[in-house]
């Protein structure tokens, strides 16, 4: 079983987003970057359907060479192999990346049963990149799943819906995007970081597809205020007793 795991250099989660002045573009000087909780756990359900199965496993990203950190990390975790679709760093559109991904993944000499996604980028959240992928390929593609388990030639897919699961079922090669809470990816061990190393990264050089869509400018959503009261000295227990009865947790 040949497994290919696709993931996206993103800025670290949580950290403070500020643009560049023409409002193009996130402004990357002063953040880092990983790869969105959905991806590590793609990149995880890679190696388990490896050692259940057999197989190779091959991460693959489209992005600037400081991608090769991410992918590094994949191969430290265990990967076999790795693809670097090589840009000058500049925003690409989902449907621009979905055409370059799937003309890398055409180019492997090996074909893959299983694809995997994360279910959506961590920066962007725009859910398209697997299916679009899954769609120029002729697969069939389950997105949002939270199990997955491989018989001969059928994957089975859960996905969870309120108050239970939805099961699917697919021949394979297909795709999936799986979400966080799938499994719990591990960690990279001292020999994978050292193995990363010496792995050498396959380099694709992509020419960008033109798009119907046009990015006007991007927003920074407005941050939420949040105010903090500190109690203390000889009125904090009178204090106390009026908050709690404020917000209604006691009569």
């Amino acid at each position: 079983m040949n497994v290919l795991v696709c993931v996206k250099r993103v800025p670290e989660t949580g950290a403070r987003i500020t643009l560049t002045p023409d409002a193009q573009a996130i402004d990357t000087s002063l953040l880092g970057f990983t790869i969105s909780p959905h991806e590590e756990c793609a990149v995880e359900e890679a190696l388990r359907i490896m050692e259940q199965h057999g197989g190779t496993t091959t991460v693959l990203t489209l992005g600037p060479a400081a991608a090769t950190e991410q992918l590094q990390n994949a191969l430290a975790m265990g990967i076999g192999s790795a693809v670097l679709v090589e840009t000058d760093g500049g925003d690409w559109s989902a449907e621009a990346t979905a055409a370059a991904l799937v003309e890398a993944i055409r180019a492997q000499s090996e074909p893959f049963g299983v694809l995997l996604f994360g279910n959506e980028a961590a920066d962007t959240g725009d859910y398209q990149v697997g299916v679009r992928v899954a769609h120029a390929l002729g697969m069939p593609c389950v997105t949002g799943i939270k199990g997955l388990a491989i018989d001969g030639e059928k994957l089975t897919a859960r996905r969870e819906v309120g108050g239970g699961w939805e099961i699917f079922e697919l021949p394979l090669p297909s795709v999936v995007t799986v979400k966080e809470g799938i499994n719990l990816p591990r960690y990279a061990s001292v020999q994978g970081r050292l193995r990363a190393k010496k792995t050498e990264i396959e380099r694709i050089h992509p020419q960008p597809r033109a798009s119907a869509l046009e990015t006007v400018k991007l927003v920074v959503p407005p941050e939420q205020e949040t105010h903090v009261e500190i109690l203390g000295g000889a009125d904090a227990a009178t204090r106390v007793v009026a908050v709690l009865r404020e917000l209604g947790l006691v009569a």
